[in-house]
């Protein structure tokens, strides 16, 4: 089985075109949507950006079956306490939609200047550890919190290094490979122990009636620096992209429109990509 999830960095359109695309994407036979965690937009600043739990909180109320979640939240922003309190205030809230993924943080520059201090990267995946450990404590441990999950919370990790894929194994139930490096999936994936593997991949999706050099160049243009993490095509070419990872052992795909997720491009990626998948 494949599942997937619509990416939307809720960065540059408003909370309606949000849930626009998370209900144009529950209507095209995707399985969840994702948010990003970022105070100011990466690389465009002066860009506004939602916060991540109240979009995610927002979106769930308006959806039906998605999963509701974030590539990924960042651990410096919020006390393990209080972290553990919104995630089952939010999983309850949407009948137990909510997957809770986790990141040492990937910007110490934007840490620094919003006041959340100049920890290594290593004091981060440390700190991170330290959450993970609390977390379970305070679901269902010596410090439960009231009420406690009526489920199981999905923990997701993102990262690559081999201290983050450790927390994978010992802690997460999904990781995520991000789409700079998909290339390394089969390298990375015996480290990762019992967790699920999920991939992030952009696409410059070629719909039936579009030209295709001209969404090739303008996706190219916009997200060529990702690498491997851009893939262009067709139907069916994606069909055969998609099947290769899978193979490869990548169980979720985060799909990140190069369009910026428009609706149409949402609803035709459904119904000539998705739907060739077994469910």
């Amino acid at each position: 089985m494949v599942e997937w999830h619509l990416y939307i960095p809720q960065s540059r359109m408003g909370i309606d075109d949000l849930v626009l695309r998370a209900r144009a994407a529950e209507a095209s036979a995707f399985d969840g949507v994702a948010f990003l965690d970022h105070l100011e937009t990466p690389m465009a600043p002066a860009s506004p950006i939602w916060e991540a739990m109240t979009t995610a909180t927002w979106v769930a109320a308006r959806t039906e079956r998605l999963r509701i979640g974030h590539l990924v939240l960042c651990d410096p922003f919020r006390a393990p306490a209080v972290l553990a309190k919104q995630a089952v205030t939010l999983a309850e809230a949407s009948g137990g939609r909510f997957d809770l993924g986790l990141g040492s943080g990937s910007m110490p520059d934007e840490l620094a200047k919003f006041g959340f201090g100049t920890a290594t990267g290593k004091e981060r995946v440390a700190a991170l550890e330290q959450t993970l450990i609390a977390l379970r404590n305070y679901w269902d441990g010596d410090a439960a919190q009231q009420p406690q999950p009526s489920q199981r919370i999905p923990v997701l990790l993102g990262g690559r290094g081999p201290r983050m894929l450790e927390l994978v194994r010992d802690h997460a139930d999904w990781w995520n490979l991000p789409a700079t490096y998909v290339d390394d999936l089969p390298t990375l994936l015996p480290a990762i122990g019992n967790a699920r593997a999920s991939v992030q991949q952009m696409v410059g999706f070629i719909g039936r009636d579009a030209d295709a050099e001209a969404v090739t160049d303008k996706s190219r243009r916009r997200w060529g620096h990702l690498g491997p993490g851009l893939v262009c095509g067709r139907a069916d070419e994606l069909i055969g992209y998609f099947s290769r990872l899978h193979d490869q052992g990548a169980q979720r795909f985060y799909v990140w429109f190069a369009d910026f997720a428009a609706p149409e491009s949402i609803s035709e990626f459904g119904e000539s990509v998705i739907r060739e998948f077994p469910n």
